[in-house]
């Protein structure tokens, strides 16, 4: 079986399917970068939603004023991250939508500053502005498609987020190819484009791994 990954992974993450015999490719099909940005009007709460955007605030001068603020993020690797670098976490989940849900029934009462990218979702920012919640947002950094003509057949894609899915069908299409996909959201990209999705139990990579590796033991 020939495996595709569209983001490069660590050496720890790929090693199984070496080991299952699995003949493994990848690519990053997105890059992020940087954005210069002030810690200007930061309100009383801070949320995450990626990975992307807490590394990039661990590199401003100014660090230590965030870490006396209560914290909300999506995904655990989020939290960890975060946890790690002496922030409180009060809330986490897996998906954007179940942390709004989260904010708007307990948290309304507080403030939020929201780190984001580019190519953030909608859901977020729209569940807290119709629960009238005082909110605004600075984004840290960008993101860009790099997509990349796949010029052999492979039987397996991985997908990790919905901008992976939009840059790999810039320069190819789907046809029989099992789309393993990390979350809801990503899936949902796919929808009327593939026709055979598997969705991780838990929004990780490793997740995504264990997916296939269940799906072709």
């Amino acid at each position: 079986m020939k495996i595709l990954s569209t983001k490069i992974l660590a050496e720890y993450q790929k090693q199984p399917l070496i080991e299952a015999g699995l003949e493994f490719a990848e690519n990053d099909f997105i890059t992020s970068k940087i954005k210069p940005f002030d810690l200007k009007n930061i309100n009383e709460s801070l949320i995450f939603s990626s990975q992307n955007a807490v590394e990039t605030i661990l590199q401003h001068p100014d660090l230590e004023i965030l870490k006396t603020k209560k914290i909300y993020c999506v995904g655990l690797k989020t939290k960890i991250l975060l946890s790690e670098s002496g922030f409180e976490v009060i809330a986490y989940t897996g998906y954007a939508s179940d942390l709004a849900e989260i904010i708007t029934l307990i948290y309304n009462s507080e403030s939020f500053t929201f780190f984001s990218g580019n190519l953030r979702r909608d859901t977020l920012p729209t569940a807290l502005t119709e629960a009238g919640i005082k909110w605004n947002e600075i984004q840290v950094y960008e993101t860009s498609l790099t997509p990349h003509k796949i010029k052999n057949a492979v039987d397996a894609i991985l997908f990790f987020s919905p901008s992976g899915v939009e840059s790999y069908l810039k320069e190819n299409t789907i046809k029989k190819e099992v789309c393993f996909c990390i979350g809801d959201t990503t899936a949902s990209a796919l929808e009327n484009i593939a026709k055979n999705i598997i969705i991780a139990d838990q929004p990780s990579v490793e997740d995504v791994i264990e997916a296939v590796l269940e799906e072709y033991k």
